[in-house]
């Protein structure tokens, strides 16, 4: 079965799909969500480490290469790299996630493929970067959290660094390199020729840090650890109910002044210890206490309601079951629905971007390793005899 788009934003470019665990196959996805003929090219199962996430009939290898297909190419093989350099040479974009010396082994480096191809746009993600002291350290997600500061500034004060809940610096450098990647694409327009981007989960956790890092670098104040509070707008944070909890926002003098009332506070606005910014950041302890002890007396739906309503944001705090059950979430259209041959109607989260005229859709449901190989070879012009030939040698 040829490429079918799943939609039609970008489906006029082929991608080629070099990368494995998350950070790399986020990228692609990415592109294959927007209608690119993202191919995923793997070693044979036979030869196959562990790569994949979860296994490829968890749900997690699921969600995150659906819209792709996908082709086994053995590339400890001469065959194997004329197969791929083949394949190449019919693509716009190629993205890798070896470490920074293994492209260059292959002879599949951007400097090498941009000789026969120079409009090639030539993706690379890793754990800390191209060059430099740390270039050849293995990355993980973990690891690129503690380094970019992350840790340090989530959990509850005195309780040691903590990991977020996610593995956000792969999630991140992916949709980075698929940004570059449409970046350098339209940027190909006027100058037709492509271009090498690299980036990092490194660099993305630390881009990430956000005002984090703009405090430490203009105003030389290190961030710490503020728990389920935000370390600067006061009061922002989880706070208890009679019935559980919470998130509450308070941004702004006029909203606080509103919040005082919802509390039956309207001596806060003019307390001492709470009448301006700087003083709720000093007395931030006494002031959460305060808010608990008033909270408590009703219930979380009903301070959901009467905080909304006069402007100052609030909201549950869901698990993923009551993620799903929400109305708004499921006015968005959020969740997508496709057909597996391997395992019937998936359920899946499709992109949070929504474009009227060409959406984002899931159009194919994620392919087995190799499930396409024949497919994408023959339409490269190989016979079926150089193919059984190929399967035969285990270069397929």
């Amino acid at each position: 079965m040829p490429h079918i788009p799943a939609s039609a934003a970008l489906s006029r470019f082929r991608v080629i799909d070099l990368t494995q665990v998350r950070a790399g196959p986020t990228a692609c996805r990415q592109l294959a969500d927007w209608g690119a003929d993202v191919i995923q090219v793997q070693m044979p199962e036979h030869m196959r480490g562990d790569d994949t996430l979860g296994g490829q009939d968890g749900s997690d290898y699921q969600y995150t290469h659906r819209n792709k297909r996908s082709a086994t190419i053995n590339l400890k093989e001469p065959q194997g790299i004329a197969a791929l350099r083949r394949l190449i040479g019919t693509a716009d974009v190629v993205v890798e996630n070896f470490r920074p010396d293994v492209k260059h082994r292959l002879g599949i480096d951007y400097e090498t493929l941009s000789r026969e191809q120079p409009g090639l746009v030539y993706a690379s993600i890793s754990g800390f970067g191209q060059t430099g002291p740390l270039a050849q350290r293995p990355g993980f997600d973990q690891i690129a959290q503690g380094m970019g500061g992350l840790m340090s500034v989530t959990g509850t004060p005195g309780q040691g660094p903590m990991r977020v809940g996610l593995p956000i610096a792969d999630l991140c450098a992916g949709i980075f390199c698929a940004q570059g990647i449409m970046v350098a694409l339209l940027e190909r327009e006027s100058s037709g020729r492509g271009q090498w981007l690299h980036t990092s989960l490194l660099e993305a956790m630390v881009y990430m840090m956000d005002f984090q890092t703009a405090r430490w670098l203009t105003e030389g104040d290190i961030p710490r650890q503020a728990g389920n509070y935000h370390p600067t707008s006061i009061p922002t944070g989880v706070y208890k109910t009679s019935d559980g909890h919470i998130n509450i926002a308070v941004f702004g003098s006029k909203i606080w002044e509103r919040f005082c009332h919802a509390m039956a506070a309207p001596e806060w606005i003019s307390d001492p210890r709470y009448m301006d910014k700087a003083a709720r950041s000093v007395n931030r302890d006494s002031l959460n206490a305060e808010i608990e002890r008033r909270l408590a007396h009703n219930t979380s739906s009903h301070w959901i309601a009467v905080l909304n309503e006069i402007g100052v944001a609030c909201g549950r705090i869901n698990d993923m079951s009551q993620v799903f059950e929400e109305a708004q979430i499921q006015h968005l259209g959020m969740v997508h629905t496709v057909e597996s041959p391997h395992f019937g109607t998936q359920r899946l989260v499709g992109q949070p971007v929504q474009l009227t005229r060409t959406p984002s859709t899931i159009a194919r449901a994620t392919p087995r390793r190799g499930e396409h190989s024949e497919e994408v070879l023959t339409e490269l012009g190989y016979r079926a005899d150089e193919l059984a030939s190929m399967k035969a040698q285990g270069v397929i």
